[in-house]
C-alpha cells in the first residue's frame, strides 16, 4: 500500500523549532522529489520547500533561512526542520511526492500525505 505518513507536529511558542518527519511506504522514496505543504483554513495552500532526488532544494522567501528540508532515502524518510517559528507559521503541513523532479512552483503529487497540524502560539 502506497503511504505517506505526516508526524511531528504539535503546538510550539514562537521563536521555537519543530522537525516534521515524512514517511514513505510502498514506493521507492530516493526516485521522488519531495515537497512540503501548508494549508490554513481560508488561506491557499503554499509551497514551503522542496528537495529534488539530487538533494538540491528550493525554499520560498516566506520560509527561506528558518526551514530546512532533508531527506534519509535509507529510512525511506524526509523531514522538515523548521526553526524560529512564527504565528503565521500556523496550519496543517502536508508532504507530497513528484516521481519528476521540476521543481516547487511545477511540482506536480502522485502521492500527498494527510497531514499534520503546527499552531504556533504563546
Amino acid at each position: 500500500q502506497v503511504q505517506l505518513v505526516e508526524s511531528g507536529g504539535g503546538l510550539v511558542q514562537p521563536g521555537g523549532s519543530l522537525r516534521l518527519s515524512c514517511a514513505a511506504s510502498g514506493f521507492s522514496l530516493e526516485h521522488y522529489a519531495i515537497a512540503w505543504f501548508r494549508q490554513d483554513p481560508g488561506k491557499e495552500r503554499e509551497g514551503v520547500s522542496w528537495i529534488g532526488v539530487r538533494d538540491n532544494t528550493f525554499y520560498p522567501d516566506s520560509v527561506r533561512g528558518r526551514f530546512t528540508i532533508s531527506r534519509d532515502n535509507a529510512k525511506k524518510t524526509a523531514y522538515l526542520h523548521m526553526n524560529n517559528l512564527k504565528p503565521e507559521d500556523t496550519a496543517v503541513y502536508y508532504c507530497a511526492a513528484d516521481p519528476i523532479s521540476r521543481g516547487l512552483e511545477m511540482f506536480q503529487a502522485e502521492f500527498w500525505g494527510q497531514g499534520t497540524q503546527v499552531t504556533v502560539s504563546s
